[in-house]
């Protein structure tokens, strides 16, 4: 699979005007033979790329204990302040790849942030363990999910990174999608990669 996903990589590069700012790189997979209407074809899970994505996502952290962990923090005090402004609150979701949060915090969240994070499937993940070690996963992490529409679409990187290092992100989540699908590589009906502002590729998986 690693030749054709660099052989498609070549084909973008070649093909893709040089822009004044280092591009980023997607994953578009579109799948076939899933029925959604079935719990065991959807899914929602967060995947840590080996390379990072070129660029470290956003987070924010949900804590009333912790000040310094690397990201944003937001303490209970400042929740509940962003309780009357919707708008910051639309701000910080549409700024913001992925949330952290204390469980005591949770409900809070869930009434001033729920109608906002929940439909953008960015409701908090639990902190579980070593704080500033699950901040710095998930600075290269990626969510995929599938559930309304048999497509994902997720960064694997920028233009400025080495082509090994873009395959191997390509490659992990190809293999992570795999291993979630009914049929594996059957499921699986077209496979593109792009960057920003460019036209797809087909890398062939079949």
């Amino acid at each position: 699979m690693r030749d054709k996903i660099l052989k498609a990589l070549t084909e973008l590069r070649n093909k893709t005007e040089k822009r004044k700012f280092s591009q980023s790189i997607d994953l578009i997979v579109s799948f076939k033979g899933l029925d959604l209407k079935k719990p065991e074809s959807k899914f929602s899970e967060d995947l840590f790329l080996p390379n990072g994505r070129g660029d470290d996502a956003d987070i924010v952290v949900f804590s009333d204990a912790l000040t310094e962990v690397g990201c944003k923090v937001l303490n209970g005090s400042d929740i509940q302040t962003l309780a009357t402004k919707k708008s910051d609150v639309k701000k910080l979701s549409a700024e913001t790849d992925f949330f952290l949060a204390e469980a005591p915090l949770m409900p809070q969240i869930g009434r001033i942030f729920g109608q906002t994070l929940a439909p953008k499937n960015k409701m908090p993940k639990i902190i579980a363990g070593d704080v500033r070690k699950m901040v710095e996963n998930y600075k290269r992490a990626v969510r995929l999910a599938v559930k309304s529409s048999p497509t994902i679409q997720c960064i694997v990187g920028k233009e400025k990174m080495d082509d090994g290092e873009i395959v191997d992100n390509v490659e992990t989540v190809l293999k992570f999608l795999e291993g979630k699908l009914p049929r594996g590589r059957q499921n699986m009906n077209k496979v593109l990669l792009k960057f920003t502002m460019s036209k797809p590729v087909k890398i062939e998986v079949g």
